[in-house]
């Protein structure tokens, strides 16, 4: 426990050496005194040292959850006290910004605008759930004869949150938020790799007033913590964003106990632009579906297919365009493109990109790592748009994680629906057009979570997300997630004068 001491005195400064586990509570240093180094992808410096979970403190957090949602007062608040409180952390969030994108930004290696726009969103998701929680009741439902039925929300129990790499704080956002408006108690292993806002999330939860032991977070190796969180007996559900192979796995764990399962899973989504496009806004928006976040996306738009009749023009804007962004120091305004988040994702976005080239495909511009003045210590690769490849290539069929896209031609409507849905995955798609009716036909025939129309962004509060096929399934930041974290319990009462005798004895 040496670094408690120095946590605790710490606790409202974001920015440290030494990061605790945070259980039932407090910063707490691990039982087995394990640590691992957080380190800032566009550098190579180290940014913190963070305790290492291990199964015996995964079992802490969760007994503290546990009694925490049998025993507190957490899930009997009325939901307008729980909605106070999610207010509050809102409030706190905001008046830390600043602080909450720097800490972002030296964990992740992401630009500056990226950043800000997604914490911004971790807060208002927050107060999202403090208004969707006070709607969020039971039905009364009409049954003939002398019977009254009527439905009670009530929260699942102790949940198992997993949260990625790309989007840390909006993501744990995304699941602690509904979880704990819902009245559940959460344990959240955060990506060993980003664990930082997280860390402090759970921190300014229990300052705005969630009881001690509702919210927990464990940062610790997938293999060993996430793992035994989804096959705990304790844990009622989980909820898991990630890859596919993982997400398979996971609900093969999660079986063995009926756990209720969420998963929001891999991507190869599709882009498609007709010849009747806005050609300023299609260009403008397919850049920014494959190249925000570095690529770093579950619903980049990594499929571009355009109508064979504007290819030429089309590409010749946006290759310029991609050109023309600027990546270096995430702390300058004017960078579009962060760091990618560590050399192994490096090698392999690369090994895809020189395994296309292998099969055939032309580099159009990109297909190198990047080397940045100032950032040499960093993991940096270069916007890469690749053409001449075919479906079967690796390239097009799987999720690369970083900023690649291939480019296509179809000739007709029929062909571009059928080369959109020919994927394993339905997360993510984008449909650029100037007719509504085309739109709408597209849209009804596009095998997707997401539908983006004219317009480059997938995810606003209130907007449910999530996808077909093997991205997963359930929906997240929306009203309806409220009931992945609630059974539905059903009351059915007799109010009839004479006794019910259903076998007349």
């Amino acid at each position: 426990m040496a670094h408690q001491t120095e946590v605790t005195a710490q606790a409202k400064e974001m920015k440290r050496d030494f990061y605790g586990l945070f259980i039932n509570g407090e910063m707490v240093s691990s039982e087995r005194g394990e640590a691992m180094t957080t380190v800032n992808p566009a550098t190579g410096e180290v940014v913190a040292e963070v305790a290492k979970a291990s199964t015996v403190d995964v079992d802490r957090a969760i007994a503290a959850a546990r009694d925490a949602f049998e025993n507190g007062k957490w899930k009997k608040y009325p939901v307008g006290r729980r909605a106070k409180v999610m207010h509050k952390i809102a409030d706190l969030m905001r008046e830390r910004f600043a602080q909450l994108v720097e800490l972002e930004m030296l964990d992740t290696g992401k630009a500056l605008s990226a950043a800000q726009g997604q914490v911004h969103q971790a807060i208002e998701n927050f107060e999202f759930y403090a208004g969707a929680i006070v709607g969020h009741r039971g039905t009364v439902n009409n049954v003939p004869g002398q019977f009254h039925n009527y439905t009670e929300k009530e929260p699942i129990g102790v949940c198992a949150q997993i949260i990625p790499w790309n989007y840390p704080l909006m993501m744990a956002s995304w699941k602690i938020a509904p979880a704990i408006a819902a009245g559940c108690s959460i344990v959240v292993k955060p990506a060993s790799l980003t664990p930082l806002t997280a860390l402090i999330l759970g921190e300014i939860c229990t300052e705005a007033g969630v009881p001690a032991g509702v919210v927990n977070i464990v940062p610790g190796a997938g293999r060993e913590v996430g793992e035994y969180m989804v096959a705990h007996e304790d844990v009622n559900k989980v909820a898991f964003t990630g890859s596919t192979e993982v997400g398979k796995h996971i609900m093969e764990m999660a079986a063995k106990t009926l756990k209720r399962v969420t998963l929001e899973l891999g991507g190869k989504s599709p882009n498609l632009v007709f010849e009747d496009a806005d050609m300023e806004a299609a260009v403008d928006g397919s850049l920014f579906g494959i190249f925000y976040n570095t690529g770093q996306s579950c619903e980049a738009r990594s499929r571009l297919y355009v109508h064979e009749d504007i290819y030429e023009e089309f590409m010749a804007r946006f290759v310029e365009k991609a050109k023309q962004l600027k990546l270096g120091d995430p702390f300058d305004k004017g960078t579009h493109i962060g760091a990618i988040i560590d050399e192994a994702q490096c090698e392999t976005i690369d090994a895809y990109v020189q395994s296309a080239i292998k099969q055939g495909a032309e580099v159009v511009t990109g297909g190198k790592r990047a080397v940045v003045p100032g950032f040499e210590g960093g993991c940096w690769y270069e916007p890469t748009i690749l053409t001449g490849v075919s479906q079967e290539m690796d390239v097009v069929k799987e999720e690369i994680f970083g900023p690649v896209v291939v480019v296509s031609t179809f000739k007709d409507e029929k062909e571009a629906i059928k080369l959109a849905n020919d994927t394993a995955y339905g997360l993510g798609s984008a449909i650029w057009s100037t007719s509504d009716a085309r739109t709408k036909r597209v849209a009804d025939a596009i095998e997707a979570g997401i539908v983006m129309v004219n317009c480059p962004f997938s995810a606003f509060p209130g907007t449910p997300f999530g996808g077909y096929k093997q991205s997963g399934f359930g929906r997240e930041l929306c009203i309806e997630t409220l009931d992945l974290y609630t059974e539905t319990k059903s009351i059915l009462s007799y109010y009839g004068k004479r006794p019910l005798n259903p076998f007349g004895i």
